[in-house]
């Protein structure tokens, strides 16, 4: 009898113990529920968790709507978190031409995904790419944006700005010109080497995630991934002393505005953000992460997680 109950109690640990470990290890993809939204033809997919007022994450380059999977984690017990596939990656459509993927078809399609949730504004969430999407979505639909949180991408009158007058900017953005006018097929496309899913995905350090990226590249379309480049990125401007003028085609907003930026990014400079302020008639918060790269929401995962959390309290 005693050693019956001695293997129940050895059973009943090792379910425990295993239970615990696979508590551990689980996350949103394990846990998110998916769908599509429909714009005009293109079906954009989204990865949603959590229960409450509508955010939308739009990732950026290159990447998918994974890289927000602490945010999601941590955020789902307050708010339903919506992450997306842009157009060209994953599971989202992918139409040939680099005219379908216009900034204005890239933000149209997150109004599309707010639609689909039958709601008529969301919290709106940007990285890169995303973020460029993201201040596009503010300009064009500022009725939808209940607030905006953009990381490691400055507004565009910064970006113009430091393209202008900051040589390291210009030199940094070397590898965007190289996509402006190159090919997936050339061999030293992406940073000096080829452009294939593993290549892609050699930024993610968790070996678990770095094969779910290889995966989704993998059903990626790349020349639409350079599309967002040679379609929407602006041209080199001349080296000049000065600023230029701000452009008349970015209007001024007006929306509670959070911009995160790791310090370590070497394609973004931080200089970009100044002024950003000027640009917003609502409050405007910047959060400097040291020691974090381009990707601020994986390498400062908590950092980002927490001040979200703290941030849309506050407002």
């Amino acid at each position: 009898m005693n050693t019956l109950k001695r293997m129940a109690a050895q059973i009943i640990l090792s379910t425990g113990l295993l239970a615990a470990a696979t508590s551990l290890h689980a996350d949103v993809w394990d846990t998110a529920t998916h769908g599509y939204a429909e714009n005009d033809g293109v079906r954009i997919h989204y990865a949603s968790v959590g229960e409450g007022p509508l955010m939308v994450m739009i990732h950026g380059f290159p990447d998918f709507w994974y890289s927000w999977r602490h945010q999601m984690e941590g955020l789902q017990d307050q708010y339903q978190v919506v992450a997306i596939d842009q157009r060209g990656y994953n599971l989202s459509g992918q139409p040939a031409g680099d005219e379908n993927y216009d900034m204005r078809l890239l933000t149209s399609d997150v109004a599309a995904v707010i639609r689909e949730f039958g709601q008529d504004s969301a919290i709106i969430v940007g990285h890169d790419w995303g973020g460029m999407v993201a201040w596009n979505f503010a300009f064009a639909y500022p009725q939808m944006v209940d607030r905006l949180v953009v990381m490691n991408l400055p507004h565009p009158h910064g970006m113009i700005r430091e393209l202008s007058i900051n040589e390291e900017q210009r030199a940094n953005s070397g590898y965007a010109r190289a996509f402006q006018g190159g090919s997936p097929s050339d061999p030293n496309i992406f940073f000096g080497g080829p452009m294939m899913p593993q290549t892609l995905a050699g930024w993610v350090q968790d070996p678990t995630a770095r094969q779910r990226y290889i995966e989704a590249f993998a059903q990626s379309d790349f020349d639409a991934m350079l599309a967002y480049y040679k379609r929407n990125f602006p041209p080199l401007p001349p080296l000049a002393e000065t600023a230029p003028p701000l452009s008349p085609d970015v209007p001024q907003l007006n929306v509670p505005l959070l911009v995160m930026h790791g310090l370590d990014d070497t394609a973004l400079h931080s200089d970009g953000l100044n002024n950003t302020w000027d640009w917003n008639d609502a409050s405007t918060t910047i959060v400097a992460v040291p020691d974090a790269g381009h990707f601020v929401q994986q390498d400062a995962a908590d950092t980002v997680t927490d001040t979200l959390r703290w941030w849309l309290g506050a407002q």
